[in-house]
């Protein structure tokens, strides 16, 4: 039930708003003075004020200032005379929610409130899910405590203030995109938007509009004008993952927009201006890319003003239990279980494997462990077995037993590898190949040469 308040020197006028509103199921007080609102007001919330623009003594738009100022979330509707419109003008750039003009007929009443008590709900709702948004991707988010991570967390406290573009370097599930969103949110640009784009999963010829957008009727297929990320991203933040995989010619088109700002829609020759910070993302060693001419140095420079190294897991194990407890929480009561923590022997067995995977690959693990685990503890038998072809282990002996030349180690080796990966990225051989560092046609080479049969891995 939305509570009313209704402020009008006029008696016959606030007892037919009262009729009215009450008839909608409305609570409604009422107040004869701007000085009896304000004191209703410190007595109990109200989700909208109605009230006249002239009084005797105080006015409605000086009540209307003192309500912006108390009570910013209240919308304040002002009723005003016939012949007096630019007293609501005048109100409406001081910030009222809307305006009527006297006399007021029911159905228009009832329409201006309602619609301001949607705007106030919608406010409500966004402050809500900007809190909620916060706190998934909080600087609380970020688990661990070995030193190189209690150092990586002084580094973005440092810079996530500032204007300067990030470059995040870091393997494959090391959590990049959770450290840029934590970046954004303790910036000065968190209440704007923030955009990721993953580069490596729009094709060359996509890529362009993606980013600076294009007009209608730039190309074939192009029916109306569409906004790229960076117009997308205007005064909050544009995530650039797997930014190692740009062709030169995008290159060059992203290096201009990182010095000036500007850029031009596909079919436009009007310039555009936005306002981003850029953080770039990938888990290439882009000084070697730039040594071997695979990456501009200038947009190398560009994007390498403040770096960040992520290290992987198998270089942080103490950081696990913590890593596992934080899951552990989180897939509990999203899942509605009741576990609480992981046994001794099944710790130590995610303290000795080696995580191609990192955190992403930790964390699925432990996810899928709560769901099929009925007790309050996941014990050993509980977690998934894992498949010895594929397990690669910091504590397992470099050389197998028996007699093996080194050529058939090294394709026993890469055959490992090789279905790791493809497991890993579910049987999507493009992706595997990225995170192998070869083409797609050499993975294919590979697969073949070594007799891997794709379709009888068992993906998860």
């Amino acid at each position: 039930m939305a509570r009313i308040l209704v402020v009008d020197d006029d008696r016959s006028v606030r007892k037919a708003l009262q009729v009215n509103l009450s008839k909608q199921g409305m609570q409604v007080t009422l107040a004869n003075h701007p000085d009896e609102a304000l004191e209703a007001l410190h007595e109990a919330p109200y989700d909208l004020v109605l009230t006249d623009v002239r009084m005797p003594g105080s006015t409605g738009l000086q009540l209307l200032q003192k309500v912006r100022e108390a009570w910013p979330d209240t919308p304040v509707v002002m009723m005003t005379g016939y012949g007096s419109v630019e007293d609501a003008v005048t109100a409406m750039k001081s910030g009222a929610a809307d305006y009527l003009i006297k006399p007021i007929s029911k159905d228009e009443l009832l329409v201006v409130i309602d619609r301001a008590l949607e705007q106030r709900s919608l406010r409500a709702e966004l402050v809500e899910l900007r809190r909620e948004v916060h706190q998934r991707y909080g600087f609380e988010n970020l688990v661990g405590a070995t030193p190189c991570m209690v150092q990586l967390y002084e580094e973005v406290a440092a810079v996530a203030d500032t204007s300067a573009t990030v470059l995040l370097i870091g393997e494959t599930g090391t959590g990049k995109e959770l450290l840029a969103h934590a970046i954004h949110y303790r910036s000065r640009r968190a209440n704007g938007p923030f955009v990721r784009v993953n580069c490596a999963a729009i094709p060359e010829t996509l890529l362009e509009s993606e980013l600076f957008g294009h007009e209608k009727g730039a190309f074939t297929g192009a029916i109306r004008q569409h906004k790229g990320k960076f117009e997308q991203a205007d005064g909050g933040t544009l995530l650039l993952d797997e930014i190692g995989e740009i062709n030169a010619f995008m290159q060059v088109k992203l290096l201009r927009v990182l010095e000036n700002g500007e850029f031009q829609r596909i079919g436009s020759t009007q310039t555009t201006q936005v306002d981003v910070r850029v953080v770039a993302s990938t888990n290439k060693d882009l000084a070697r890319e730039v040594r071997e001419k695979r990456f501009r140095s200038d947009l190398f420079y560009r994007l390498n003003v403040v770096t960040l190294s992520i290290p992987p897991l198998r270089d942080r194990v103490e950081d696990i239990p913590l890593l596992v407890d934080h899951f552990l929480v989180k897939y509990a009561a999203r899942n509605d279980r009741t576990v609480h923590r992981i046994g001794r022997r099944a710790m130590e067995k995610l303290e000795r494997y080696d995580w191609p995977g990192n955190v992403r690959q930790l964390e699925h693990l432990i996810e899928r462990a709560v769901i099929l685990t009925r007790d309050d503890v996941i014990d050993d038998l509980s977690l998934p077995d894992e498949d010895e072809e594929t397990v690669v282990r910091r504590d397992e002996p470099l050389l197998p037993p028996g007699e093996v030349t080194l050529q058939e180690w090294l394709l026993a080796f890469e055959r490992r590898v090789i279905v790791a990966a493809l497991k890993e990225a579910s049987g999507v051989q493009a992706r595997a190949a990225r995170r192998l560092g070869v083409s797609r046609s050499n993975l294919n080479y590979r697969i073949g040469r070594l007799g891997i049969a794709v379709k009888e891995i068992e993906y998860e």
